[in-house]
């Protein structure tokens, strides 16, 4: 299973609608081992208007929606043939498939929305293998000793000098070994 994150193009405005049919179809054709996330790029604002404070979701790449998929040819027909999909960005089109986004790609939009690419829980859990990413200790694998949900972060049991040494790394910095 090689799972990764692919940039759907969607009619603008109709984000969420392409996400609901999408979550919807992933159920009805039993496709959850292939298609993980649908995720809409947007973030929360506060707007002062008249002295009255508004909360305001705004879509931080309008006509895109995230997709976390195996690119199966079954899972690939589905999300292309969605109503609202006009296609995957970075395929040349003529039936080639799309590249997926790089993984500090998709970190970046995730983080910014507050979520991340790797979903505790149901991906990590304590006692897994993960390699540090970034950092001081790039490079390094360890285990995991403990996850802190609220600050998105986790500490990690490496090697150093012969001795576990527990250090603490971002989700960010990470990935399952």
């Amino acid at each position: 299973m090689d799972k990764q994150w692919y940039v759907v193009n969607t009619y603008s405005g109709h984000e969420n609608k392409v996400k609901e049919k999408l979550d919807m179809r992933i159920n009805s054709m039993d496709m959850q081992q292939h298609i993980f996330r649908v995720v809409v790029p947007e973030q929360k604002e506060v707007e002062i208007k008249d002295g009255v404070k508004k909360e305001k979701v705004k879509k931080l790449f309008p006509g895109y929606v995230l997709i976390e998929m195996d690119m199966t040819d079954e899972a690939w027909y589905i999300v292309r043939n969605t109503p609202g999909v006009t296609g995957f960005i970075g395929s040349s089109g003529k039936g080639a498939k799309p590249t997926p986004l790089m993984p500090h790609e998709v970190d970046k939009v995730l983080n910014s929305m507050g979520l991340s690419r790797i979903e505790i829980g149901n991906e990590l859990q304590k006692g897994d293998q993960v390699k540090i990413l970034d950092g001081p200790f790039k490079s390094m694998y360890g285990k995991v000793e403990s996850i802190d949900l609220e600050n998105q972060s986790l500490t990690v049991l490496i090697d150093l000098f012969g001795q576990e040494t527990p250090v603490d790394v971002n989700l960010v910095q990470i990935e399952k070994a």
